[in-house]
């Protein structure tokens, strides 16, 4: 199959993924939260380049992100140099997070902490939990032991950090896992898992994102600690809104070079990492390395498209329906639309896409990607209901957290272990730039009219979104392990699905 023919098929994954939020965006700006025309047209064009970039980037994914993720992790443990895996692994960790553009915004958006400085710890963090995320699959160590630890630290130090710092620390788990690093560190996962033989080698491909989102979080919070930021207003962005057709191509114009600087930094370690290795270990052949070469033109341009898009087109919208709805005789609707627009804007997740397809492949189709895009549409809606009923209750984000992850952790004592890293990836994965730019925005939009604490109750979104899907992919494993334990028989599929789980 050709590549034109297969970006057909991901341009209609990626239409069928973008147009039912696109849709009901256009449903509420024509009746009950008006925004100005020229913003609206913005959002029109927006939605064409969120399309269009999410089919180059998962077009791209595949054809080079995923291989390269492969090699490299297959490659560093044939080597079978302990050291080596380490070395690396907290290289490509912070080299990776530190290049990450969501980072860069989140740092802008925490006052009273030096920007370097979270970078370089939240950074430092995701290369530490990279490496002990590799040494977990070498060392065939239980995911769920390592979580409930983890999680167990991470709030116990939450204690500790002031209110207006605990959104922002637990929403940098769901940032720094962008669409970049996720389907790389996915595929690491899977290059090093394959170099083992045994039956739990699959389950324990999975599970890296899960723990390179913990280290984010206990940097931002150890960081709270030391610097003790109290107070610090969150600066508002001023929206353009573009007067004719020459002003709005001035808008995504100008934002165009900063994007396409941001892909390419975000790309450049990833590629360096992939050509040494070639060099020295790997040694692809010529049509292998062109493949790659083609796949990584096709990521960086959609990853341009997809992120200049969503800022210039989605970013104004967000924020303005946040403020129509809240300022509405019955507040209460945003709830419900909430949950509607959470249910459909996961789908358009670029990486939500690569981890499907992957968990397909690795579990030889037991588990579908219909059932798992399900399971996280269903998780998303309830954490953005929820993260918007708490704006408009006045609700702490521990009401919600700590019983959530509590559920979670619970589960994976009873969830097969595949579906345990799965869910906890998910969770990473689902809180991508859609959330940032869109979901995040809203929230703002709304606390702002509410006259509510931004830091404290509109932050924290992403948080929640990252939080649901470890419940609800859970649930659907404990769904799936009980389907296969009533159908098992001598010779049945139940049975094959039972022993892969």
């Amino acid at each position: 199959m050709g590549s034109r023919t297969i970006l057909k098929e991901k341009m209609k994954e990626s239409l069928s993924s973008a147009l039912p939020i696109t849709l009901i965006v256009f449903i509420l700006c024509f009746s009950v939260a008006p925004v100005p025309n020229g913003i609206m047209m913005a959002f029109v064009v927006g939605a064409v380049m969120v399309i269009l970039g999410m089919a180059l980037f998962t077009l791209g994914a595949d054809m080079a992100m995923t291989p390269i993720g492969q090699h490299v992790g297959a490659a560093i443990t044939r080597s079978r140099k302990l050291w080596l895996v380490i070395v690396i692994s907290l290289i490509m960790g912070v080299l990776v997070t530190v290049s990450e553009p969501d980072l860069h915004v989140l740092a802008e958006q925490v006052s009273g902490v030096p920007n370097s400085a979270l970078i370089y710890s939240v950074a430092v963090g995701v290369g530490i939990f990279l490496v002990i995320a590799m040494l977990r699959i070498l060392f065939r160590i239980r995911l769920s032991y390592l979580l409930f630890g983890l999680y167990v630290l991470v709030f116990g130090i939450s204690l500790f950090v002031p209110d207006a710092f605990l959104a922002v620390s637990f929403d940098s788990g769901g940032v720094t896992t962008g669409p970049m690093t996720v389907p790389f560190i996915m595929a690491l996962g899977i290059g090093v898992a394959s170099s083992r033989s045994d039956k739990d080698a699959e389950n324990d491909s999975f599970g890296l994102v899960a723990l390179c989102s913990v280290g984010p979080i206990l940097a931002v919070l150890i960081l709270g600690m030391i610097y003790k930021p109290d107070s610090g207003d969150y600066v508002h962005e001023v929206i353009v809104e573009a007067a004719d057709s020459a002003e709005l191509w001035s808008c995504f114009s100008h934002a165009f070079p900063e994007y396409f600087k941001e892909a390419a930094i975000a790309l450049a370690p990833i590629i360096v990492f992939f050509l040494i290795f070639q060099v020295i270990i790997i040694r692809l052949n010529r049509t292998q390395l062109i493949k790659i070469v083609v796949g990584v033109v096709y990521t960086y341009l959609g990853l341009v498209v997809f992120l200049t898009g969503v800022n210039v087109g989605f970013m104004p919208v967000g924020r303005i329906l946040g403020q129509e709805l809240a300022s509405h005789t019955y507040q209460w609707i945003i709830v419900p639309l909430g949950m509607l627009m959470g249910y459909f804007i996961v789908a358009a997740e670029p990486a939500v896409h690569v981890l499907n397809k992957q968990v397909n492949e690795m579990s030889s189709g037991a588990i579908p990607e219909r059932a798992m895009s399900l399971a996280l549409s269903l998780g998303v809606s309830a954490s953005v209901g929820l993260a918007f009923l708490r704006i408009l209750l006045d609700i702490p984000l521990m009401y919600f957290l700590i019983p959530g992850y509590a559920i979670a952790l619970a589960l994976t004592f009873c969830t097969p272990p595949m579906f345990t890293a799965i869910a906890f990836d998910s969770g990473g994965v689902a809180s991508g730039p859609m959330t940032a730019t869109f979901l995040l925005p809203m929230a703002i939009g709304a606390c702002n009219a509410l006259g509510g604490n931004i830091l404290t109750d509109a932050f924290g979104v992403v948080s929640m979104v990252a939080m649901t899907p470890l419940i609800a992919v859970q649930i659907m494993g404990c769904v799936f392990k009980f389907k296969a334990r009533k159908q098992a028989a001598p010779a049945a599929p139940a049975e094959e699905i039972i022993e892969l789980l």
